[in-house]
């Protein structure tokens, strides 16, 4: 070998440890992009997958937070959206609370706002008092300066029976009850004030606070009506005893219609057939048709169909037995059902 070809000989021989070095590196990093690949990939599965554990999952709210509406909060039908109180009473609000109530502070929002409507108040528990100005109202509860509202439920805050003069109120003609009168029948504790804005707002999954307004012709706002929370229950026990009779509750849409609600006493007069004392003046008295066959159309056998259902409610909840009433005359529309919780079961035909 000449002197030349062992020059190169030795310096390639000190060039091979940096060369293994350089494809040993690159190997190493053809690797590291593989496996970074599928990882990746198994990261992907993981996400679309994979079920995490109980611990991991995202919790509700009152977990997070600390407060949510407890199950009775929603009646015996777990449907109903409103609690109603008079104003600056102690509202009964359950609450689901996690952890130290004393670290939560509560303030009452606007429902059509969420503006503020007072100011904070400690959280104790059945201890919320409800704002003194009547309207709609969400609780917000705080913690840290953060603020989240109770969701699902508000709060209807009463214009006083008292505040009604010359059987008006804000221009709005109620009426003079029996009551005021003489010295039988009842009347309400108070009256909703409704909006434009709030008549949408859910008394429960099937009504809205504007289904309960007298149908007397009046279109100013404010409106008034008195709205019973337990006929509210009531009614949706109904529901769903047709909607179970079906077979599939949880899926089946029942059509409601409500003919009547709340009735002015100074419209109530002008009702032919309406008794003097009607439920429909104290709020627990609706007439509504059902389609309970689901068929499309409201027939006598509907009716029939919601009476079942209410004679079942009622049997299974002695505390919302009242009066029923069949309309099924040809003289009308259609047929349709009178729905009351006076208190004590009544029945008749229409």
């Amino acid at each position: 070998m000449t002197e030349a070809g062992v020059a190169r000989l030795a310096e390639g021989l000190a060039a091979a440890p940096a060369r293994r070095a350089r494809r040993a590196r690159r190997v190493s990093l053809r690797t590291r992009f593989a496996t970074a690949l599928v990882a990746c990939a198994a990261a992907v599965a993981v996400l679309q997958f994979h079920r995490p554990p109980e611990a991991l999952r995202p919790r509700p709210f009152a977990a997070l937070f600390g407060a949510a509406a407890a199950p009775d909060a929603f009646g015996a039908s777990g449907e109903v959206r409103m609690r109603f109180a008079m104003p600056g009473e102690t509202v009964r609000f359950p609450l689901a609370i996690n952890g130290d109530p004393a670290a939560l502070v509560y303030r009452w929002v606007n429902a059509a706002t969420a503006m503020p409507a007072d100011s904070a108040h400690p959280l104790v528990a059945g201890a919320l008092l409800a704002p003194r100005e009547p309207g709609f109202y969400r609780l917000a509860v705080e913690r840290g300066g953060e603020r989240h509202i109770v969701p699902d439920v508000s709060l209807a805050v009463l214009t006083p029976f008292e505040a009604k003069a010359n059987g008006l109120l804000d221009g709005y003609r109620i009426g003079t009850y029996l009551a005021e009168r003489a010295s039988r029948g009842g009347r309400p504790e108070g009256f909703v004030k409704v909006t434009a804005e709030t008549a949408a707002l859910p008394l429960s999954k099937h009504f809205r606070v504007g289904d309960f307004l007298s149908r007397d012709g009046q279109r100013q706002w404010p409106r008034y009506a008195a709205v019973d929370p337990r006929l509210v229950d009531k009614l949706e026990l109904v529901i769903a005893e047709i909607a179970r009779a079906k077979g599939d509750p949880d899926s089946v849409k029942v059509w409601v219609n409500v003919n009547a609600a709340f009735r002015s006493p100074s419209y109530n007069r002008t009702v032919a057939r309406a008794a003097k004392d009607s439920r429909h003046q104290q709020g627990d008295a609706a007439d509504v048709a059902i389609d309970a066959d689901f068929d499309g159309v409201l027939t006598r056998n509907d009716s029939r169909l919601v009476a079942a259902a209410v004679e079942r409610v009622e049997r299974a909840h002695p505390d919302l037995v009242g009066g029923m009433g069949l309309y099924l005359s040809r003289r009308y529309a259609h047929s349709y059902v009178h729905i009351d919780a006076r208190g004590r079961r009544a029945r008749w035909n229409g």
